[in-house]
């Protein structure tokens, strides 16, 4: 059984599991949140333009403390951090500390969709060059398919 370890800045205790899941799923949030930063400004923000954010609000990040956090590398709780990070892309704190029952941000699921979607018709469009002979009705059976797989889709 793995040992357990303190979480930062709290007094409950983790196994090692249960660290790096927290981890991992902190680091897709983050992830999620850097590429709707993109689809809105068209470019992703670095370490130094985030850093200096939270700088400018009295809060210290440091490059291997953000690296950890983005790559899921180490478990990062830090109530101010979380504030300050989740006022740079805009969505509730609760969000990004991944507390249970809260919904995931509008914008998100939007982009979320849209990225779907968007897959969805990357699949459609391969199928359709790739099976060439393939008949009209075959085709639109794939596309509803594809179309049914994507809204069955869990919600992140």
């Amino acid at each position: 059984m793995p040992s357990p370890s303190r979480r930062e800045g709290g007094s409950a205790t983790m196994t090692e599991d249960e660290s790096q899941a927290a981890a991992d799923d902190l680091a897709k949030r983050l992830r999620l949140l850097m590429d709707v930063a993109v689809a809105e400004s068209g470019s992703e923000p670095t370490y130094s333009q985030i850093a200096e954010y939270l700088r400018q609000r009295g809060i210290s990040l440091s490059r291997s403390r953000w690296t950890y956090m983005v790559n899921g590398h180490r478990y990062v709780q830090d109530t101010a951090v979380f504030e300050g990070l989740a006022d740079f892309f805009d969505v509730d704190a609760a969000f990004l500390a991944g507390e249970s029952g809260v919904a995931t941000p509008e914008k998100v699921s939007a982009q979320l969709d849209l990225v779907r979607a968007m897959r969805a018709a990357k699949v459609k469009s391969y199928a359709a060059r790739t099976l060439g002979d393939i008949s009209p009705k075959a085709l639109q059976a794939i596309g509803k398919f594809l179309d049914e797989e994507m809204m069955r889709t869990p919600e992140h």
